[in-house]
């Protein structure tokens, strides 16, 4: 396995829920767009890391020099994130070895924390299924009846909100997929597809201010994360500096 993983990033989805008038990866922060933050940190943990970052076919909007990975490749979205995530690994067939990790993470989760990324890293490093980042469920949780009223409340205890990014080995990830596309699984993750194959990938707990950009409040809030995460940072907390960033 080599020492830096590889990276997938999809980014084709549209963010309709966000009610903008461009997809959400490309809504501004502190004036950068949101896959510009998102890449910036994914670097900084893994700097030596191949990326392949999955776009839109027909995306005009993205600009090469957001990316500050040396090595990475711009592969075709699919119509749902399980189809771009299948056409990176099919792109790098020729040269990611059936044991490699690969770390497939979210576009719109720029506040993912190096000290998360490398810890994920490590924990995943000789675990033979592979895992991802998750958050404990904190809140009481309620099923609805279909009609709008609470059906029943369902106990919390054991539940975890899933993060990203999940890291599988390549070949066990690919083979996951496709057995899924073949069997007609529904894919929301890549864990999901792993499981499908009835495997246990591992819970590594990451921090709660892994947000994902979803409604239009999260872009603001999204903001004053990365701003906490800075000051944190610069008066000696987390994620201070990449000194402990993997090289290849």
């Amino acid at each position: 396995m080599s020492v830096a993983p590889w990276l997938v990033v999809p980014a084709a989805g549209q963010g309709r829920r966000m009610g903008a008038d461009r997809p959400k990866q490309y809504l501004a922060i502190d004036g950068r767009p949101v896959l510009a933050h998102t890449l910036a940190r994914l670097h900084a943990a893994f700097p030596a890391a191949r990326l392949c970052l999955c776009l839109d076919p027909e995306d005009a909007r993205f600009d090469p020099a957001w990316v500050p990975f040396a090595e990475w490749r711009r592969v075709p979205g699919g119509a749902e994130r399980v189809d771009s995530v299948a056409n990176a690994l099919a792109a790098i067939a020729g040269e990611a070895g059936e044991n490699d990790l690969v770390l497939v993470h979210d576009v719109a989760r720029p506040c993912v924390t190096v000290a998360d990324l490398l810890r994920l890293h490590v924990v995943l490093a000789d675990d033979p299924v592979g895992g991802l980042l998750a958050a404990p469920v904190a809140d009481t949780m309620k099923r609805d009846d279909g009609a709008g009223r609470v059906a029943a409340t369902e106990p919390r205890a054991g539940l975890w909100h899933a993060l990203t990014p999940q890291g599988f080995r390549y070949g066990l990830l690919r083979r996951a997929l496709a057995a899924a596309r073949e069997a007609s699984v529904a894919v929301t993750d890549e864990a999901s597809a792993v499981e499908a194959l009835g495997l246990f990938p591992r819970l590594v707990s990451g921090r709660r201010d892994n947000l994902k950009i979803t409604h239009p409040e999260d872009l603001a809030l999204a903001g004053q994360i990365l701003a906490a995460q800075r000051q944190a940072a610069a008066s000696g907390g987390q994620d201070k500096a990449p000194s402990g960033a993997l090289e290849r």
